[in-house]
């Protein structure tokens, strides 16, 4: 497949309702998880996740949708360590589908 570029609301509709896949973005990369739809896709426990951009809910390790942002400054370096090593996790699991716009 090749890579495609993604808005927010793009990207928020992969949330693997409707047939969709499940997509997620990290660091601005939109990996296709739809592997891992049990986790999440509807009814997963990560299911927050789909859809959106979750560098900051990945780093604090907060499943929270008020957390999935790309808003990292401010974390500490172990939250960004956690960031990398999930990233490192995405890149080995999961096929990179795209990146997200800043439109």
């Amino acid at each position: 497949m090749s890579q495609e570029l993604f808005t927010s609301e793009q990207l928020s509709s992969y949330n693997g309702e409707q047939g969709k896949p499940v997509y997620l973005a990290v660091r601005g990369v939109v990996y296709d998880v739809t592997d891992g739809t049990s986790f999440y896709g509807p009814g997963g426990a990560y299911s927050v996740f789909a859809g959106r951009e979750c560098s900051r809910a990945l780093a604090k390790m907060a499943v929270k949708v008020s957390e999935c942002t790309d808003e990292i400054t401010d974390l500490t370096e172990k939250q960004l360590q956690t960031l990398e090593s999930w990233i490192k996790r995405f890149q080995n699991k999961y096929p990179v589908v795209g990146r997200l716009s800043n439109a």
